[in-house]
């Protein structure tokens, strides 16, 4: 009977254990993601702050509009144009398989691209390519004690650094958004005359008729939102990288795949906002 007792009371204190562990991790977690979204919203209030003011450095802003906006634009124009391409001829099979003639590729290839794909695909592409360059620059002045200077010599990091990103992402993405819509339209255009021979004038007539500017403005406003999303996260995670390069690594990938899971959860809510007020 007390061999049993204590083999209970031994299990029992090592469950409390685990329990106390898991807790105490946690919590943790908890107090570490709280902490983060104070400091990011620091941030971003410092970087709203100098722009609303018009303190904005002009000569780093346009290298940032050229590196976030024209150097992304022959990959974006690449995916938007296969991902129209796939769609056109996805959505070609489906009715000619119920209908034997493929219908409606126009329009649903056209809203597809404008109201969700466009905006999506493109904000995933720039976090992946501008998010991640950015994490890694600001991480590695980061490590090597190049923002620690700046403060030492009286000047804001946020200013000198961030705030031209935050123009620049906000400004080139939505550009970048109306370019893989235009792009994708025109290749699911292209599969759909030669793969179904269906003239180009019926597939954009099936395009424009069932779009309004509320449907364009639809996709054109969540792109802000995840310029924002994009820049706030890469600034953040590269400002609080520690640990050296191996940390500017973890940073990277950290602000990318926060990005995403970000972007992917926002577009649900900014969709239900949007379908509220009538903008669809």
């Amino acid at each position: 009977m007390t061999k049993y007792v204590k083999k209970n009371k031994t299990k029992l204190m090592r469950m409390w254990r685990s329990i106390e562990r898991f807790g105490q991790r946690s919590v943790g977690i908890v107090v570490e993601l709280l902490e983060g979204l104070g400091k990011a919203a620091v941030m971003t209030a410092e970087a709203m702050a100098y722009i609303l003011k018009g303190d904005i450095p002009l000569k780093s802003t346009v290298i940032q509009m050229v590196e976030v906006g024209w150097y992304s634009t022959p990959i974006i124009i690449l995916t938007s144009f296969f991902t129209g391409m796939v769609l056109a001829l996805q959505v070609g099979t489906a009715t000619a398989n119920l209908f034997n003639e493929p219908v409606y590729v126009g329009t649903v290839t056209g809203l597809s691209l404008v109201v969700e794909l466009g905006p999506v695909l493109t904000a995933i592409v720039v976090a992946g390519r501008v998010g991640a360059a950015i994490t890694a620059e600001l991480g590695t002045m980061k490590v090597t004690e190049q923002l620690d200077a700046l403060y030492t010599l009286g000047t804001s990091p946020v200013k000198f650094l961030a705030v031209s990103r935050f123009v620049a992402c906000f400004f080139m993405l939505p550009t970048l958004t109306v370019i893989a819509n235009i792009i994708g339209v025109y290749g699911g255009m292209v599969l759909t005359t030669t793969s179904w021979d269906v003239p180009s004038s019926v597939y954009w007539s099936q395009c424009l008729d069932f779009m309004t500017v509320r449907t364009f403005l639809h996709g054109f406003i969540k792109s802000f939102f995840f310029a924002l999303i994009i820049v706030i996260v890469a600034c953040h995670k590269g400002f609080n990288t520690k640990d050296g390069a191996e940390g500017v690594g973890k940073a990277t990938t950290s602000s990318v795949m926060s990005s995403m899971v970000l972007i992917l959860i926002s577009d649900y809510f900014l969709t239900l906002l949007l379908v509220a007020i009538k903008i669809k």
